[in-house]
């Protein structure tokens, strides 16, 4: 089949890769997300799955909006399919209607749950066991489309959301090229999602990365995995950011916020229980394991994080 595909971040370029290792299918063009200033040095960087389309020499379109910009060079493409990987934008029904198999989108969860833009950080959040990759036709809903094929994925003790990712890009893979036999096959079955079970993530932004100390160790340990790779969950200590990249729960009982022990380890405690940090930054500083943190930085018990 001819195929466009619509996708920006890393977690879009193993599907991407395998369509076009599989040797089945043509992909006429990528669409993605405009160039970014990236870094400190605010370096103008191209998304991973526009670096990884011009590796193939496919053709790249990237617009802002593609529902206003595009519409017509995706009549003029005429694809079979399209396929959306973590896009970020919202199709129109103009769109939509343009490939003659539709519009097919790999999503990060089990659908109906966990609808909209952060559905694997929101499985790690909630202290989800399981989870996994959903393949459903898009309509004008936000994952509101009927689910070709769903596969499920157990999610490790203490894997954080990058790790998790990076599972669920290459299931999505496997996901999306037996979709598409299903489809040109003419065997793919549509089932209808049940709206009543479904729930939404939100867009993450930094905010949503403030530990609070006096949530359960367990949400804590949850927030702290969820957040890494980004935004980075993070406390403040002596007025300044404080971030931890790692952690883990312990019996330990102590005030929330407060330090419970500093000798050779950190642990705060939490609302219930309390968590021994393993890896942190300080402001101005690089990130570093627990024990060579602790050898340039002393603590006392009783201390403070807000």
């Amino acid at each position: 089949m001819k195929i466009v595909y619509l996708g920006t971040p890393d977690f879009a370029v193993e599907p991407l890769k395998r369509i076009i290792e599989s040797g089945k299918h043509e992909v006429l063009a990528v669409v993605t997300n405009r160039d970014k200033p990236v870094g400190r040095k605010r370096v103008l960087t191209a998304p991973p799955v526009k670096a990884f389309a011009l590796e193939k020499n496919i053709p790249v379109y990237q617009y802002d909006r593609i529902r206003l910009e595009g519409v017509e060079d995706m009549k003029a493409l005429n694809p079979d399919v399209m396929i959306t990987c973590a896009f970020g934008q919202i199709l129109s029904k103009e769109i939509l209607d343009i490939p003659k198999f539709g519009v097919i989108n790999i999503h990060a969860s089990l659908l109906p749950k966990y609808r909209g833009a952060s559905p694997i950080h929101y499985a790690i959040l909630n202290g989800e066991k399981q989870t996994g990759i959903s393949v459903m036709k898009t309509d004008i809903g936000i994952d509101t489309g009927d689910v070709i094929l769903q596969k499920a994925l157990n999610i490790n003790d203490g894997e954080t959301c990058g790790q998790l990712f990076e599972r669920l890009s290459i299931l999505g893979a496997d996901c999306i090229i037996e979709a598409l036999s299903q489809i040109e096959n003419k065997t793919a079955t549509f089932i209808k999602q049940d709206d009543a079970l479904a729930t939404f993530t939100k867009i993450i932004k930094k905010e949503d990365a403030i530990i609070d100390w006096h949530d359960s160790a367990e949400n804590v340990y949850n927030k702290i995995r969820a957040f890494n790779p980004a935004p980075i969950a993070f406390t403040t200590l002596n007025g300044l950011p404080f971030k931890i990249y790692e952690a883990e729960v312990t019996c330990d009982v102590g005030e929330a916020g407060k330090i419970i022990k500093c000798d050779n380890q950190l642990v705060i405690g939490c609302g219930t229980g309390a968590i021994s940090l393993k890896t942190v930054q300080k402001a101005g500083g690089n990130a570093m394991k627990i024990a060579d943190f602790l050898r340039g930085n002393k603590f006392t018990v009783g201390e403070d994080f807000v």
